[in-house]
């Protein structure tokens, strides 16, 4: 199964603010057996958010956004997802009454009621943090962008994914240089063909090195590929 994210700010695209739900999304789904394949970070624009959605929701089994869900006026997700299902965008009974047990009658301002909009024929998802739920419509999940929520909206949006194994990683790290295992590297990955093996350089106290990763849902297979590594450096050292 995979999925991709769809990242929607320009205070994200400005730098103002610093992503923080990619990683943190990208390790849930890895739990549960989908794979994170594909990141989109787009603007507040109601063109991009319809053809990026309407994009990635054919390519993936599941499309997760972040961000454009508040009450102020450029938090235009949810309409134009309503715009990209060709739906009407109404006011949800259920928000509503979410809403009203949360707020008093005085702090149920307009802008607030905004978030009680919702796609037709979407279905809520439980914001246990500030209440004004996300929304999933087919295989799109729409979630709010401030980390602590979207973090609460996973939990209830779990009940409507479908995973398979967790994939599971192994690393070692070398100090050698890319460039002289790239090679063997690349030998081992075609005989592992079911291991994805990545490579990333560091430098640990002023020594060149390379982390070498080893990802794959199945453990029988990571455990055989990290030992048939680990003879290779030796070999190398």
């Amino acid at each position: 199964m995979k999925a991709s994210l769809i990242i929607i700010g320009n205070e994200i695209l400005s730098g103002r603010t610093q992503d923080k739900n990619l990683s943190y999304l990208a390790t849930w789904l890895n739990e549960i057996g989908i794979q994170l394949s594909e990141v989109r970070v787009i603007r507040d624009e109601e063109d991009e958010i319809i053809d990026t959605v309407n994009l990635l929701r054919k390519k993936y089994d599941y499309v997760f956004t972040t961000g454009g869900i508040g009450p102020t006026h450029d938090d235009i997700t949810s309409e134009s997802i309503a715009k990209a299902f060709n739906v009407d965008l109404e006011t949800n009974p259920k928000a509503l009454a979410i809403l009203k047990e949360y707020y008093k009658d005085s702090e149920l301002t307009e802008a607030r009621l905004k978030m009680t909009k919702i796609p037709k024929g979407a279905e809520l998802v439980e914001n246990p943090v500030s209440k004004a739920p996300g929304f999933k419509i087919e295989n799109v999940f729409v979630m709010a962008g401030i980390p602590k929520i979207m973090q609460g909206m996973l939990e209830g949006a779990k009940i409507h994914l479908s995973g398979g194994k967790p994939v599971k990683s192994e690393s070692i790290d070398v100090f050698m240089p890319e460039s002289f295992i790239a090679e063997e590297l690349s030998n081992l990955q075609d005989k592992f063909k079911d291991v994805e093996i990545g490579s990333y350089p560091f430098v640990k106290d002023s020594k060149y090195g390379t982390s070498l990763v080893m990802r794959s849902s199945d453990e029988t297979k990571l455990s055989d590929c990290k030992a048939e590594m680990e003879l290779m450096i030796s070999k190398l050292v």
